[in-house]
């Protein structure tokens, strides 16, 4: 098939643009894999030669960059397992069971939407100080499991497939809880996956809130982990150290869009209501 020249350009400034959006990342891979002899005198250059790992020996050895990986990994995993549970039962009970006030508990659920982050930090914090549960594994997920977006997600996607395959299954005489685990779950895989991958790159990210809730360098994420390094102590250890320590919390996410393009493309579609 011959190409138009509109084609080619179209081509070219997407190439470009990719290019544009890769620079950063590939300057600060490059910089994490400099000498920091390298980098007092100059900056520039994405070709690391030579090259070393001494940085994210450093990373791993001077912090507690491994226990905050693993709480990384324990919440991400955690949350995304939760929140698929919750918001898949909730959005079947919305979308196929007939109960007073269904309409008006679901525009409740949304109006959650419409709700900043911001506005209920300071009383979930005093809810947890109350109970005494800051710095425990409990603390970093439970806010988090309430997604209105994740049960609008599941909601419309259980309305969309036909009544029909229920019918079938109730004559088989299929309980409630069998037609969701045996039919509906399964059909409902795509919405599931891209339910799945926004939670694992939320909760890997977030920041705010465990940044509050987390007081002790013990039970610091990731994110609050490596950010707990900047200053100081941070600069004493060079430039080639921050490189690392981005590169470290940033490749997991990169890896996971990379694999999962496809899903991640799919749910900005269902979500912006195609």
């Amino acid at each position: 098939m011959t190409r138009t020249f509109g084609d080619r350009l179209l081509l070219a400034l997407m190439i470009g643009a990719a290019f544009v959006w890769m620079m950063p990342m590939l300057w600060v891979l490059a910089l994490s894999l400099k000498p920091n002899s390298m980098l007092v005198s100059s900056t520039r250059g994405i070709i690391p030669w030579p090259h070393t790992l001494e940085n994210f020996a450093t990373l791993l050895r001077v912090s507690l960059t491994p226990r905050w990986l693993l709480n990384s990994v324990i919440v991400a995993l955690s949350m995304t397992a939760l929140v698929l549970l919750l918001s898949s039962l909730a959005g079947y009970a919305f979308a196929r069971i007939d109960f007073p006030g269904r309409r008006a508990v679901f525009l409740l659920v949304l109006a959650g939407l419409m709700v900043p982050e911001q506005a209920i930090i300071v009383p979930l914090h005093a809810l947890f100080a109350r109970w005494e549960m800051h710095n425990t594994y409990f603390s970093l997920i439970a806010p988090r499991l309430a997604t209105p977006m994740g049960v609008f997600l599941m909601t419309q996607f259980f309305k969309a497939i036909p009544r029909e395959l229920e019918e079938a299954a109730e004559l088989d005489n299929a309980g409630r809880l069998r037609i969701f685990w045996s039919v509906m779950l399964p059909l409902s895989r795509p919405a599931l996956t891209t339910l799945g991958i926004f939670t694992f790159l939320f909760a890997w990210n977030d920041f705010l809130w465990p940044v509050i809730t987390a007081t002790q360098p013990e039970m610091y994420t990731l994110s609050v982990g490596l950010g707990s390094l900047q200053g100081n102590f941070a600069m004493s250890e060079g430039l080639g150290f921050l490189m690392a320590s981005a590169v470290f919390a940033s490749a997991p996410m990169l890896v996971l869009y990379v694999v999962f393009q496809r899903y991640i493309v799919q749910g900005v579609a269902m979500t912006g209501g195609k």
